[in-house]
């Protein structure tokens, strides 16, 4: 199977496997996504970004619709987020854009 295939595949998993666990079938409420990101994020690079006591912010955030879960849209959402961390992280490019003016590395994305 090819890598982006089953990287797609494993984040339609993981997101079913633990919206399953409690409240609504296809969502994850605040506690699953904690278990999700306890769980699911192992690499140092990654770790750092997510505070397990910031949950509850982050869950603002994602929770666009304001219904207290994460839908897989949502869910999605913050996979990018973690991937362009990642890749910040790995490229040294990214980052905060300046005012009026985007860095180099943002045009190339």
């Amino acid at each position: 199977m090819a890598r982006l295939e089953q990287v797609i595949i494993n984040i339609v998993d993981i997101f079913l496997e633990y919206a399953d666990d409690e409240g609504k079938k296809s969502q994850l409420n605040i506690e699953e996504l904690k278990k999700v990101l306890e769980q699911e994020i192992q690499s140092p690079e990654l770790k750092d970004k997510i505070n397990p006591d910031d949950i509850g912010e982050a869950m603002g955030m994602l929770d666009k619709n304001h219904d207290g879960e994460v839908n897989f849209r949502e869910f999605c959402r913050c996979v990018c987020v973690l991937a362009k961390c990642y890749y910040q992280k790995k490229t040294g490019r990214g980052g905060k854009k300046g005012k009026g003016k985007e860095q180099e590395g943002e045009q190339e994305d």
